[in-house]
């Protein structure tokens, strides 16, 4: 009989070293949910929570699919830690339109993260096959205005990790199943007064509640999902008729406990974890000419307790009739960093104009 439980017991380790490398993911299952998906996002220090102006407002913040009326697609592709060759790698797809009808944006999420190929060994150590590992994310999502400033948005995701195929007596040991929601508030005002000045449509603040669901089983283990708190706020510094240069910063908290798995309901992180791990941040800018090409800058950092994770990012787009293409490059501040050097690239396809 196969012993899947050290196979499980590895590609976890191997799923945990990488999420440690994308962002403490506290002893929590599925790290790939916590991957930015866009190269836009990335070459502004990993934000968006307080921008969440295009259809990957479904991972930054659903509040502010609320805003948009118009019918897009993103792609994006990347392979994962390339360095380390181990045949990892990431691909997100969304689509979203406004449906009159509903006063709001739905869209649909693919997520899929291939984790490599990996050798079937029999207890007496005898090779029997290979086999591939991955998992794979499922999400719908809905977004509308609650009034003309306020945006709100939910998503809803089937979540399925496959570390290992069943032997016998052991059906599905190696199959992780679970579901989660995100939540999210976008605030845009069109008219405030700060102090005598006015800041009209130059402000946001973005809130997100992300991955809130049941525990992920492997064999005889659970694991809590990556829920994380994230909040945002965005300043529009210029806006005229050739430039936009817009600045924002992102906090984000992991809401978990690995010492506290067990029968204690999922909300208890939400107070328990606050005195552990630390909050990241990211700070970045836009400037954008014409509304046809962008370049964007930011700088990540979290605490050592966190990971210590700390890299500059830089990153370009173009916009060319529907289409918008972006690519981003991280620079880390220590030498060999598993991320340094990494290039993305997304395109986001769009029908219509956002409001």
């Amino acid at each position: 009989m196969v012993k899947l439980d050290r196979v499980a017991a590895a590609l976890t380790v191997l799923v945990m070293a990488s999420s440690s490398m994308l962002g403490q993911a506290g002893g929590s299952a599925v790290p790939f949910l916590m991957i930015s998906p866009d190269a836009r996002a990335s070459g502004m220090g990993d934000i968006g929570t307080a921008i969440a102006d295009n259809i990957n407002a479904v991972h930054w913040n659903p509040g502010g699919l609320g805003f948009q009326q118009s019918r897009q697609i993103s792609l994006s592709f990347s392979k994962w830690l390339p360095q380390f060759n181990a045949d990892l790698f990431y691909s997100y797809g969304t689509y979203g339109q406004y449906v009159e009808d509903l006063d709001g944006t739905i869209a649909a999420t693919m997520i899929f993260m291939n984790l490599g190929e990996f050798t079937r060994t029999a207890e007496n150590g005898v090779q029997l096959n290979k086999f591939r590992s991955n998992e794979f994310c499922i999400g719908v999502s809905y977004g509308t205005m609650l009034n003309d400033d306020l945006g709100a948005g939910i998503n809803i995701k089937y979540i399925q990790s496959n570390l290992a195929p069943a032997s016998v007596g052991q059906a599905g040991a190696g199959t992780g199943v679970s579901g989660a929601f995100d939540l999210g508030f976008l605030w845009k005002p069109s008219k405030l007064n700060i102090f005598g000045e006015e800041f009209d449509n130059v402000f946001s603040v973005g809130f997100n509640l992300q991955n809130v669901g049941p525990k992920i089983t492997y064999v005889n283990e659970s694991d809590p999902l990556p829920t994380t708190l994230r909040t945002g706020v965005a300043f529009k510094v210029v806006e005229d008729e050739f430039n936009d240069l817009t600045f924002s910063v992102d906090f984000s908290k992991l809401l978990v406990r690995r010492d506290s798995l067990g029968s204690d309901p999922i909300p208890t992180s939400f107070v328990t974890s606050w005195g552990r791990g630390g909050i990241e941040t990211g700070i970045g800018m836009e400037y954008l000419y014409d509304r046809i090409v962008a370049f964007r800058g930011g700088y990540f950092t979290e605490p050592a307790v966190a990971g210590n994770r700390r890299y500059f990012t830089m990153g370009a787009g173009v916009q060319y009739d529907l289409f918008n293409i972006d690519f981003s490059y991280i620079l880390t501040v220590e030498d060999n960093h598993p991320l340094a050097n990494t290039l993305r690239f997304s395109l986001i396809v769009d029908w219509g104009q956002r409001r």
